[in-house]
């Protein structure tokens, strides 16, 4: 062998790790729930242990579904609230304000990173002690302190919450991710444009903003996807209610395959689910390939 062909077998040797990982548990999964998507396979009854081919009617069922819409504008909201707006926002700001020289810096960055060391469902328990409706919720006894009565937040406002809970808990990938796209903007073209008179307003928007947009593509990309597949959080703390008021796409799948015991309904909905993902995942692709 030549050299380039021992390196070529060296690294496919290394990444056939990988590959069988990624086959094991993303590729085969993904093609045995399109199959199962085509049949009437069921948890219970005959369909359990028979399941018989039905062709494309549970995806003719689904289009047809409103509780199947329902879940897919809870979702469009959740993602749109939470990780579009509320962790790039809030993300980009921390990052922002911690380059600056400011007293406890390191405190406040162990506060912002500190809700991504807490497993979801612990996460998700601890704020309905926060939320919960009652005198004795935490947020309740502080508004209490100020002569406000209690408030059910999980029942009057469910959407909004989760989407609350969603952002402090993303913030943190967030703040990682803007805080690499600015390092590497290069310092001497923000002190040539105050040299020039721009304002730091005027750097941030013309300058910093448009050199950092493949980092900010870049995590919308990510948390797009990412937020579009929770499931445990969201379960923990609301499972999808009250009614279906916070039932997103995950949900909505867990409900018809394990609570309703269909299987193959519930597939052909992981299946649109994951069309819709590598969709906008497309768009995000298309759009990384950004002119400054």
């Amino acid at each position: 062998m030549t050299y380039h062909q021992r390196t070529a077998r060296q690294l496919q040797l290394l990444l056939l790790p990988c590959v069988l990982l990624v086959g094991a548990l993303v590729v085969y999964p993904a093609l045995y729930s399109i199959y199962l998507s085509l049949t009437n396979a069921s948890l219970v009854g005959v369909a359990a242990t028979h399941p018989r081919f039905v062709g494309t009617r549970n995806y003719v069922r689904l289009f047809a579904d409103g509780g199947f819409w329902n879940s897919l504008a809870v979702t469009f909201w959740f993602v749109l609230g939470s990780a579009v707006i509320g962790q790039f926002v809030l993300g980009l700001a921390a990052a922002v304000l911690l380059r600056r020289p400011l007293r406890f810096k390191h405190l406040i960055n162990s506060i912002i990173l500190l809700p991504n060391a807490v497993p979801e469902v612990v996460a998700g328990f601890i704020w309905i002690s926060m939320l919960a409706g009652g005198d004795h919720a935490t947020l309740n006894r502080l508004l209490g302190a100020l002569g406000i009565p209690p408030v059910r937040w999980l029942q009057d406002f469910p959407l909004a919450m989760i989407i609350v809970v969603n952002t402090w808990r993303g913030i943190a990938s967030a703040m990682i991710l803007m805080t690499a796209g600015l390092s590497a903007v290069p310092g001497e073209i923000r002190e040539a444009a105050r040299i020039d008179g721009a304002s730091p307003r005027q750097v941030f928007r013309f300058i910093t903003l448009p050199l950092i947009m493949p980092t900010i593509f870049l995590y919308m990309l990510v948390s797009t996807v990412t937020t579009i597949s929770i499931f445990g959080f969201i379960y923990a703390l609301t499972r999808g209610g009250p009614g279906n008021a916070t039932e997103i796409i995950g949900i909505y799948i867990y409900n018809q395959s394990f609570t309703a015991f269909q299987l193959g309904y519930g597939s052909a909905v992981a299946v649109v689910t994951l069309i819709l993902s590598l969709a906008i995942g497309l768009v995000y692709v298309r759009a990384l390939k950004v002119e400054v």
